[in-house]
């Protein structure tokens, strides 16, 4: 009999709450040691906007496994001096040929976690349809035992119906999961396609709840209201939130899905440094 194998899938983490509500759940609250295997988007975990080295390190420390993005990963600009070395950051696979770092990895010999940007909405780039094709019949056929190989794609991407298409796509190429991120706004319509693909259409955000997906409110309305550039900033007033997706999968078939909000509030002289 295969032993059932459970995927913990931690949804945009945004600046510094972000983190901490990740740290809180994962350390404080012990719940890593519920999970096989973690993977977090992480394109927006410093300040807000990319990644730095030093969070990356922070992030791995608290037993995440794999690290998808998405198109703010670029956004700091020392991410070219490590992402190469990283054993688990992962940028989206349809950028040019010649980006720096890998748009999959093999975990464990277990599972496969690719990251694609979507096209709708969003900035120019290689056909994520097309990608998932190349990276299935080409990049991994020679993969011993592939077909028992869970593979998961997180797909960032801004339109529902570009997401739930995707999904059923990716369905007929053995995908064993799509989850969507990007919009920081947890969706209600986890479920199993085709008896063996997860899927939700975004996970939604880690950070603090009175935010606006993570960034001060009042930031976010004077922009909104004047159509003048203004900084972001992330929020860090109390609660923060964890959403995210739990699926348990028995070879490389989802067997269920399940979402996750964690929220919580603590004294704020407990916050770490950034």
């Amino acid at each position: 009999m295969q032993e059932n194998f459970k995927v913990l899938f931690i949804g945009d983490i945004v600046g510094r709450a972000g983190r901490n509500a990740v740290q809180h759940f994962l350390v404080d609250k012990n719940k890593a040691k519920d999970y096989d295997f973690i993977i977090a988007n992480v394109e927006n975990a410093s300040h807000g906007f990319g990644l730095t080295q030093k969070n990356h390190d922070e992030l791995m420390s608290y037993g995440i496994n794999a690290m998808t993005s998405g198109n703010h990963i670029w956004d700091k600009r020392d991410i070219v001096n490590f992402i190469d070395e990283s054993p688990c950051l992962i940028r989206p696979y349809n950028y040019h040929k010649s980006t720096s770092g890998v748009g999959y990895k093999i975990f464990n010999d277990k599972i496969v976690v690719i990251n694609l940007l979507g096209k709708t909405f969003m900035p120019p780039i290689d056909c994520p349809f097309a990608a998932l094709d190349e990276i299935i019949n080409n990049k991994l056929k020679n993969e011993t035992n592939l077909e028992s190989k869970i593979i998961f794609v997180d797909y960032h991407a801004e339109a529902t119906a570009e997401k739930i298409c995707f999904a059923r796509y990716a369905a007929d190429f053995g995908v064993s999961a799509v989850i969507g991120t990007h919009t920081h706004i947890p969706t209600a319509d986890c479920r199993i396609i085709d008896n063996k693909l997860a899927y939700q259409t975004d996970a939604g955000y880690c950070g603090s709840v009175n935010g606006v997906i993570g960034m001060e409110y009042s930031t976010s309305l004077k922009r909104l209201m004047t159509s003048i550039p203004e900084r972001f900033e992330v929020e860090m007033s109390y609660p923060y939130i964890l959403n995210g997706c739990e699926i348990e999968f028995c070879s490389n078939y989802a067997t269920s899905i399940n979402r996750i909000s964690f929220e919580y509030s603590v004294d704020e002289e407990k916050e770490s440094e950034d």
